[in-house]
């Protein structure tokens, strides 16, 4: 009778599960064994058992020899702290490289424009000299804008501060006026205007 196909996955029966262990971990240490005789190969087995049971194989010498001469072999494990570094590391070499690179263009741009490599530029190179040229002139005509408003902003400020004195100066000058008005009365306002008695005229 046929076997049929065992489903992979875990065998919920305790006891089923230790006796389908037991039988095919005989059965891959013994095909081990004849992979190693047949093929002159140096195998290592290492197996634990759900329980934390160790059961290894070392077909030449022991499990300890097998772990060096696989220690040489295998290059050195980097940790993830090391493979960061290592790609910051290659990241900051190609901005530095890239960054060369804009300069050397840029220079080479600044020769053309005042005349001095005149038909030396590709069309990339050109066309990188032009998208800088834009940036630039954003940045330029922000800043010109930026001063632009604040001087308007100062001559506003001026504009307050002359207005606020000018007022204060047509205040006082009123204020003086009504002063001097009062301080002065008309002639004919006085009640008690000054006369001379008949009798004190001295006659001769």
């Amino acid at each position: 009778m046929a076997r049929g196909k065992v489903q992979m996955k875990k065998i919920e029966n305790p006891v089923h599960r230790q006796v389908t262990f037991c039988k095919r971990r005989a059965g891959l240490l013994k095909k081990a064994k004849e992979l190693s005789v047949l093929c002159d190969a140096d195998i290592g087995i290492l197996i634990f058992s759900s329980h934390g049971k160790l059961f290894e194989l070392a077909t030449k010498g022991n499990m300890q020899g097998l772990i060096e001469k696989y220690m040489k072999m295998k290059p050195p494990r980097v940790s993830q702290a090391d493979q960061a570094i290592e790609t910051q590391t290659l990241d900051a070499k190609k901005e530095i490289n890239l960054l060369k690179q804009e300069i050397e263009i840029l220079q080479k741009g600044l020769r053309y424009m005042f005349g001095g490599g005149a038909g030396t530029m590709t069309l990339d190179e050109l066309q990188v000299l032009e998208k800088h040229l834009e940036v630039w002139i954003y940045h330029v005509r922000s800043a010109k804008m930026d001063v632009l408003f604040q001087e308007i902003q100062l001559l506003r400020n001026s504009e307050g501060i002359l207005t606020a004195a000018n007022k204060y100066l047509q205040d006082k000058i009123v204020e003086e006026n009504i002063g001097v008005t009062n301080i002065t009365p008309m002639a004919s306002d006085n009640p008690y205007p000054l006369t001379i008695p008949d009798d004190d005229i001295f006659q001769i």
